[in-house]
C-alpha cells in the first residue's frame, strides 16, 4: 500500500532502523560518560572495562569514544553518581560494579590520607 509516497511494509523497517541507530548513539554517549569520568578520576577505562567484559578486550566503542575524552580539566567534573546512573539505565551492571569498586577504593584512599 503506498500513502503519499511511502510504501507502508518500508515505514516499520526504518522506524525500527531509527531506533536501532538512537540507541547505538545513546550507548556511545554512556560509554564516553564512562570514559571521561575514567580520565576525570585517574584511572584506566580500559583495565576497568575488562575486569566487567574480560571476554570483549580491543572494544572497538571504547576505542572510539577514548578518542573523544579530553583531559580533566578541560570536561568539567562528572560526578560519581552520574556515572553510575548513565550505566543502570543501560541495565550495565557488571560495569555498574566495577566503578562502584573503584569509588570505594579512592574513597578508602582519601579517608586513609586525611
Amino acid at each position: 500500500m503506498m500513502e503519499r509516497g511511502v510504501n507502508m511494509d518500508e515505514y516499520p523497517k526504518s522506524m525500527e532502523d531509527q531506533i536501532i541507530e538512537s540507541y547505538k548513539r545513546d550507548e556511545e554517549m554512556m560509554i564516553l560518560v564512562f570514559a571521561q569520568w575514567c580520565v576525570n578520576n585517574h584511572l584506566d577505562p580500559e583495565a576497568l572495562y575488562l575486569q566487567a567484559y574480560p571476554q570483549q578486550a580491543g572494544n572497538e566503542p571504547l576505542r572510539k569514544a577514548l578518542e573523544l575524552t579530553v583531559s580533566e580539566e578541560e570536561a568539567g567534573f562528572i560526578s560519581d553518581d552520574t556515572v553510575l546512573g548513565v550505566l543502570s539505565l543501560y541495565n550495565n551492571d557488571d560495569l555498574a560494579y566495577v566503578v562502584t569498586e573503584a569509588i570505594s577504593q579512592r574513597i578508602s584512599t582519601q579517608e586513609k590520607g586525611d
